[in-house]
């Protein structure tokens, strides 16, 4: 497997993703071949939604008050935190561990990095479509049969830094059911599912960075995955919560608590 970063321009509000990459390739010299996959991070696909929105323009609740000062964060910010996010869970300094759109993050993805100053970046509202979108008009345009994941950063529970975290596929399973292969001493596995779409997501946000690289599209070559047509999202990957180790340790917790009150 081969993984090339593409450096692009400075990605404006209202830009086409898809014009974005296929320039990008061009200056690099890179020819797409098919079953190739390009790996794309969801700022600038939320650039193209116009999600960018300017702190000053947000009135905070005293709800959000409280969440800024218990977590001390910008009023504004913790305002669109209590927006955007399905649920929040508590947190840490500056940042808030929530679920959104079946994914356990902080902030509910909001991000101020790469973004002009005194404003942030919301989630893409459609990562699906926008892979789907991305993947018709690279057909259309090169006639070359590529994959798109939505990529983002994200955090692992105890360990120090970001990964990459898929948030959409388009164009190959996202997850390898391995339940009932045997290993080498001949054992069947019994829980053990791959991750392929984070793994791929993390190999792409090592050379795509977190500050000023500029570089938000890695194309990935050889990669060992099931191609197909499907178009998945959050849903397709998310572990239900009653057989995820982390939220159902959550849920446990939270009802012990309940029976002591």
């Amino acid at each position: 497997m081969r993984l090339y970063p593409l450096q692009t321009r400075v990605v404006r509000p209202g830009d086409d993703p898809a014009s974005v990459i296929l320039e990008a390739l061009k200056e690099q010299n890179l020819h797409l071949r098919d079953n190739d996959i390009l790996a794309i991070t969801s700022k600038i696909i939320a650039y193209a939604e116009n999600r960018l929105i300017r702190l000053s323009d947000i009135s905070p609740s005293e709800k959000a008050k409280a969440l800024a000062r218990r977590y001390s964060l910008q009023p504004e910010f913790a305002e669109l935190i209590l927006q955007e996010a399905d649920k929040i869970y508590g947190g840490v300094e500056k940042a808030v561990l929530t679920l959104k759109d079946n994914v356990l993050t902080a902030n509910a993805g909001i991000d101020n990095k790469n973004a002009p100053i005194g404003y942030v970046v919301l989630w893409t509202r459609e990562p699906q479509k926008w892979a789907r979108c991305i993947r018709e008009e690279i057909k259309q345009k090169t006639g070359k049969r590529v994959a798109v994941l939505v990529t983002d950063s994200g955090l692992m529970p105890l360990k120090k830094g970001t990964v990459g975290l898929a948030l959409a596929v388009a164009g190959f399973k996202p997850v390898k059911d391995q339940r009932g292969e045997e290993d080498i001493y001949g054992k069947p596995l019994v829980i053990t599912q791959l991750a392929v779409a984070d793994s791929l997501a993390s190999a792409a946000h090592l050379l795509m960075g977190e500050s000023a690289e500029k570089t938000p599209v890695v194309l990935i070559r050889d990669a060992p995955v099931e191609f197909d047509d499907g178009v998945y999202g959050s849903a397709d990957m998310m572990m239900p919560f009653d057989e995820c180790i982390f939220m159902g340790t959550f849920g446990q917790s939270e009802k012990r608590e309940r029976k002591q009150t």
